[in-house]
């Protein structure tokens, strides 16, 4: 039987030639099952909104009221977050949710789960924190560097507590990244040893005698993948929420900088 972490394998499914890139070097160009899920959850999230947006009516049926439920707590993450610039950044922050959402939940049906790779999610860190960085000149030129400079603090230990939340900054993207990938890959890891717990006791009851003393202990973890599963769906969704509502922190640190909303 398959180990639990082989299921996090990335593996070649159309294998391409490479190429070589100015900045990247030789470049393997080869489709994997992790280039597949991100494609199926993109996918899915364009059709989600094609079909909420499509035949849209005065009364909503359950899908046009899924998408407006969705679209109306990230609306109201970000104006209570940002403030009344929150609308500007709510594309973002909502396209965010809805890949991170759209790839966790894939996971729960698929044998391979896009968010449980360290890549992805760091792709997805990077680019919120560039973004951060982008929003902070723009808005504040040099003085985003004021978001170091805690005027709050006592004079002399304001220099120690600037470079403190100048490494904070810069470990933002990090435990962005782990945070999502850290939960995915253990609650997969979870329910891979469970499931195989129900199979081999199950194959050992199977040989009678003795072995019947498994037929429990394949019960007793067999509740516990029904109960992970569960648990597993609602981590899905909170950790795409918990990924927009910190992309929508960091954005009003720089964005309101030196002042509230």
């Amino acid at each position: 039987m398959a180990g639990p972490i082989e299921q996090f394998e990335i593996h070649k499914v159309v294998d391409l030639p490479d190429v070589v890139l100015p900045v990247f070097g030789q470049t393997d160009l080869a489709i994997t099952n992790s280039h597949i899920a991100m494609t199926i959850a993109f996918g899915l999230v364009v059709l989600f909104l094609t079909l909420v947006t499509s035949n849209a009516k005065v009364v909503p049926g359950r899908l046009q009221a899924a998408g407006e439920t969705l679209f109306g707590m990230i609306d109201g993450v970000t104006d209570s977050i940002i403030g009344h610039d929150g609308r500007k950044y709510f594309p973002f922050v909502f396209t965010l949710f809805l890949l991170v959402l759209g790839m966790n939940l894939l996971g729960m049906f698929l044998t391979f789960t896009a968010t449980s790779q360290l890549a992805v999610t760091g792709t997805l860190a990077l680019l919120t924190i560039l973004l951060v960085i982008g929003v902070g000149f723009a808005k504040n030129g040099l003085g985003f560097f004021l978001l170091f400079w805690p005027t709050s603090a006592p004079l002399l230990i304001r220099p120690v507590v600037g470079l403190i939340e100048f490494l904070s900054f810069l470990l933002r993207p990090i435990t962005l990244a782990l945070r999502l990938f850290g939960n995915m890959l253990g609650g997969h890891i979870a329910l891979k040893i469970f499931a195989g717990f129900v199979v081999s006791m199950g194959a050992l009851a199977a040989g009678g005698g003795l072995g019947l003393l498994g037929l429990p202990v394949a019960a007793l973890s067999m509740g516990m993948v029904v109960g992970l599963t569960a648990l597993e769906f609602l981590v899905a969704f909170l950790q795409a929420f918990v990924f927009a509502v910190l992309a929508s922190i960091y954005l009003n640190d720089v964005v309101n900088l030196g002042h509230g909303h």
